[in-house]
């Protein structure tokens, strides 16, 4: 799988006459894209008469407030992708397709007063520029422990790992807590669901 790092090192260099574009997602993808990685963002349903070029840079940006939250470079589409629950258009051929070279969906950056037509806006290549060195380099990678424990009753280790994979399957990353810790440092470990730091200690509810 490749990283935001590889991703910038492979196309540090601007494309000659490469457009800029800013692009906002679609309501609810937000959480998706935040959920469970992916190396590019497809859309679909786009105005035909926006068509941002492949080599193009994006500022991918949610709203209400407008906050930077990746940037890309535009793809060319490979075709009809399977359906996904988190795109409703998602059966058909994509019409734009953005390979992400930095995230920031943890943390969000404010974009000020960014005026946005719809969901493709033509950005000035000096206000893209702003927004990347604002955002600057993706922080150093390290090594996290993830883990998902689950108590399942069956008949045979074989179908409890069955069982596992379809309770995962159902209830993915929006219901089951994941737990992460450093490499090395297991005493750090911390519950994750929906994406955030999730408290599973009932008594400090209390």
């Amino acid at each position: 799988m490749t990283t935001d790092t590889a991703q910038r090192a492979a196309g540090a260099s601007r494309a000659a006459g490469a457009g800029a574009w800013a692009v906002l997602l679609p309501a609810g993808r937000y959480d998706a894209e935040r959920l469970v990685h992916h190396d590019t963002l497809e859309l679909t349903g786009l105005d035909e008469t926006v068509r941002p070029r492949p080599g193009d840079e994006v500022a991918v940006l949610v709203d209400e407030p407008v906050r930077l939250v990746a940037l890309g470079r535009v793809s060319a589409p490979a075709g009809a992708r399977p359906e996904d629950p988190d795109d409703p258009q998602s059966d058909r051929e994509a019409a734009l397709v953005v390979t992400y070279t930095r995230r920031a969906f943890d943390e969000p950056l404010p974009a000020g007063h960014l005026t946005l037509d719809g969901p493709v806006t033509a950005l000035d290549p000096a206000v893209y520029r702003g927004l990347a060195d604002r955002l600057g380099p993706p922080p150093p990678r390290r090594t996290w422990l993830v883990s998902l424990d689950l108590p399942i009753e069956a008949d045979s280790p074989a179908e409890a790992v069955r069982l596992f994979w379809a309770y995962v399957q159902e209830l993915g990353p929006r219901e089951l807590p994941a737990f992460v810790s450093p490499s090395g440092d297991e005493l750090a470990m911390q519950a994750f669901v929906l994406g955030a730091e999730a408290n599973q200690d009932p008594e400090e509810d209390d």
